[in-house]
């Protein structure tokens, strides 16, 4: 089993190191969607929920 592992695509420094970053990228976005959501919903308050139907 090993050796298939070994047969693998094997990434370089530079491109773990493009990886780690766009993660890191993607998390901040994900987080900054996050709080702008409970943001908008803390600002509209109760009112989100008396509305018609």
């Amino acid at each position: 089993m090993d050796d298939k592992r070994e047969q693998g695509i094997v990434l370089t420094e530079a491109q773990l190191k493009s990886r780690r970053h766009r993660s890191i990228a993607i998390a901040l976005a994900l987080g900054v969607l996050v709080v702008l959501f409970f943001a908008v919903t803390l600002v509209k308050g109760p009112a989100v929920l008396v509305r018609p139907i």
